[in-house]
């Protein structure tokens, strides 16, 4: 041994034997790791998988039971549509058909497609799955190239990785690419898989509203009852309150001689305007976030973030979401354009 070695250099020569707390396996790639104990969420150095030891646990005890309350959901809104074409059609068209035979055949045809495209754009954005993540290997070396999974999570309830753009829905029990939101009027996901479907639905059920209200509006202008006629005086205060005293006795007699078809066409214009508003609002907040390039979860999530940035905000962006042909998206975008040049 050499003698230039103190014995007080001697001890602060030593080794640290790492403890099982520091060493883990990346579920990504297979590789042993050596992380801090205090680190529940770390990522690997090698395929960038991200495991976080503090995930939340699914609870699938009453899953079947969540997916009969959408399904329920969906027959009932099934057969309120139904009863609203069919009220409509027996409400509206008598009349349209005594006002004109190419009228009534003309309207009836416009029903018929609102009726068609509404239903199956439904069907389809409620039964359709809504895009299930694609496969990839993962948990072998040699597979896993350097960065393969960057930013992968792992779902522990599908137990398969997850990519940042997919998320775990509870009501569906799967997970979801590009995930907006579970929408329970559809008892569905809204994903890659049907989101296209559910715009669809919303611009057939909006337009379908509008037409039911203009129309039960105007049949209803056609068959109320007349009125008492009303002479016209000096506007006071106190004519005011004579008139609206005087018009409110005939409107109620007027409602009282009113047939069944007229209460049924008040329902259907209450309804629809009520529906509209509500449906032309949801609408606008969907094209508002695919103009963006966005959906309502990745806003959710860059907001909570504090990181509300938009990469490309364009017009192109609602054109690759239709798929629309070659001649449409070339027309889009020039129209777009213009617009762009003339505001600047």
């Amino acid at each position: 041994m050499d003698d230039s070695l103190s014995p007080t250099k001697q001890e602060d020569d030593y080794v640290t034997s790492i403890t099982e707390e520091h060493d883990t396996i990346c579920w990504g790639c297979g590789l042993r790791l050596i992380i801090s104990p205090y680190a529940p969420i770390f990522k690997c150095g090698w395929c960038g998988a991200i495991t976080n030891h503090n995930a939340r646990q699914y609870d699938n005890k009453y899953f079947w039971l969540r997916r009969l309350r959408d399904r329920s959901f969906v027959i009932v809104l099934l057969l309120f549509m139904l009863f609203i074409i069919g009220s409509g059609v027996w409400g509206i068209y008598p009349v349209v058909f005594s006002i004109g035979y190419f009228w009534g055949v003309f309207h009836m045809t416009i029903t018929a497609i609102l009726s068609i495209a509404t239903l199956s754009t439904y069907v389809l954005a409620a039964f359709r799955s809504p895009g299930a993540p694609p496969r990839i290997p993962w948990g072998s070396y040699p597979t896993m190239g350097r960065g393969a999974l960057m930013d992968y999570t792992f779902c522990n309830v599908c137990s398969k990785p997850k990519s940042p753009n997919t998320h775990h829905c509870r009501s569906c029990g799967m997970c979801v690419l590009d995930m907006d939101h579970h929408c329970p009027f559809i008892g569905n996901c809204v994903g890659a898989g049907n989101h296209r479907s559910f715009i669809l639905f919303l611009m057939s059920a909006v337009t379908s509203t509008f037409y039911v209200s203009i129309m039960s509006s105007y049949i209803l202008y056609q068959i109320w009852p007349p009125l008492r006629h009303i002479p016209t005086v000096t506007l006071s205060w106190s004519t005011i309150v004579a008139v609206l005293k005087e018009s409110a006795l005939p409107f109620l007699i007027s409602v009282e001689s009113l047939p069944i078809r007229g209460f049924v066409l008040i329902y259907l214009f209450f309804a629809s305007v009520s529906i509209e508003i509500g449906l032309a609002v949801l609408l606008w907040q969907q094209l508002c976030f695919i103009y963006e390039g966005k959906t309502y979860l990745s806003h959710l999530n860059s907001t909570s973030n504090g990181n509300d940035e938009v990469d490309e905000k364009d017009c192109q962006n609602i054109v690759r979401f239709f798929r629309c042909s070659n001649t449409a998206t070339r027309y889009l975008l020039s129209f777009w354009n213009i617009k762009k040049i003339h505001k600047k």
